[in-house]
């Protein structure tokens, strides 16, 4: 039969019992007087209720912050008031749908840099290019597995939470500047994601080696799944768009490198 809500946060709740993040949780508990550090918080926009609460449950459980919305008019009738860590986005949402919500956070000054996970029940590749392209930074296919779900979050949150060597790096017309995270071409800049831009750093930054799609996904989303490098084929085509011809060399059977 159909797995109830209620169930499924019972589960949810027996497995997390004896996680690492749930032992550690308890050993914190007793000085939480001392520890002043605020938990990360995640923005979820989800339609699906039963969906939506599981994952408050279940963020929550694992220590974050979360705020959920049945919309994306939702989220912004708050006028953006909650800026989270992360965004977890569903595509197919009634009224204005995922795409244009991540077009309105990547066009707003205090949003824009703020990472987004696209959950989708969508598996067809434009969608994923589409949601890629317009500056998402990972997705999920539903249905998902929670604790992959979770591996994806905190691989995000990682990487924009690192801080970046200052020397910029040149190849040829190319500028890629870490610290002001901007990339000029013949002095002009261009637009890049998140994910677009570490993924162009990478390789800038070994110029010349050839990196497989293994050690990319390793590198810059910090996960490993198995046939998951669908996912560095789609930035380095959406790169080469941005760049141009030239900038990135595909080595047939083994990866990618900047010539």
């Amino acid at each position: 039969g159909q797995v109830r809500t209620a169930d499924l946060f019972f589960l949810l709740d027996r497995q997390n019992d004896g996680a690492p993040e749930a032992v550690e949780r308890r050993k914190r508990k007793g000085k939480h007087e001392e520890d002043k550090t605020m938990p990360e918080t995640i923005v979820i926009i989800e339609d699906d209720e039963s969906i939506r609460e599981m994952l408050r449950y279940y963020f929550r459980s694992v220590g974050y912050e979360v705020g959920c919305f049945e919309s994306g008019e939702a989220y912004f009738e708050t006028g953006g008031e909650l800026k989270p860590s992360l965004f977890i986005l569903d595509i197919m949402l009634p009224g204005m749908d995922g795409l244009e919500i991540l077009r309105r956070l990547q066009a707003d000054a205090d949003l824009g840099d703020v990472p987004v996970l696209m959950l989708t029940a969508r598996t067809s590749e434009m969608d994923k290019v589409k949601g890629l392209e317009g500056g998402a930074d990972d997705y999920v296919v539903k249905p998902f597995g929670i604790m992959e779900l979770q591996a994806r979050v905190k691989a995000l949150l990682r990487r924009t939470g690192r801080p970046r060597s200052e020397a910029v790096i040149t190849c040829g017309d190319l500028e890629i500047d870490p610290a002001a995270r901007e990339v000029r071409k013949n002095g002009a800049l261009v637009e890049l994601t998140y994910k677009e831009f570490e993924l162009l750093r990478l390789l800038a930054s070994r110029r010349g080696m050839v990196l497989t799609r293994d050690d990319i996904l390793q590198a810059v989303w910090d996960y490993d799944f198995a046939g998951e490098t669908r996912t560095v084929d789609m930035h380095v085509k959406t790169l080469r768009q941005k760049l141009g011809d030239g900038y990135i060399q595909t080595v047939r059977g083994v990866g990618y490198k900047m010539p």
